[in-house]
């Protein structure tokens, strides 16, 4: 079986996890264009506060819940992310290893 680990290499060469991030956030696949830019905005603000270790990858909006993909190198600096944003962080996972469906070949 192949898998991948899923972390990337910083500036620095040093590997950084990747965590995944669940955000309830009720009606959230009825946010508007201009809704979702502003919370970009305001994330891409933050982020570029708190330094080069955090970067946001994407994000997967559903009906209630945003899910977030970040690569940083700890839990703290998302959690201070979402305080100062005020953004929900309901849960924080690192993420360990990536399947696909190559994986299965």
């Amino acid at each position: 079986m192949q898998s991948r680990n899923f972390r990337h290499i910083n500036g620095k060469g040093a590997r950084v996890p990747k965590y995944m991030i669940e955000r309830e956030l009720p009606g959230a696949g009825r946010l508007t264009v201009a809704e979702l830019q502003a919370l970009s905005r305001k994330s891409n603000k933050i982020i570029a506060e708190l330094g080069p270790e955090i970067r946001w990858l994407t994000s997967y909006v559903t009906d209630d819940k945003i899910y977030c993909v970040y690569v940083a190198p700890d839990e703290d600096i998302l959690q201070e992310h979402a305080r100062c944003g005020g953004f929900p962080a309901d849960t924080i996972s690192r993420v360990s290893t990536v399947i696909d469906p190559s994986t299965g070949d």
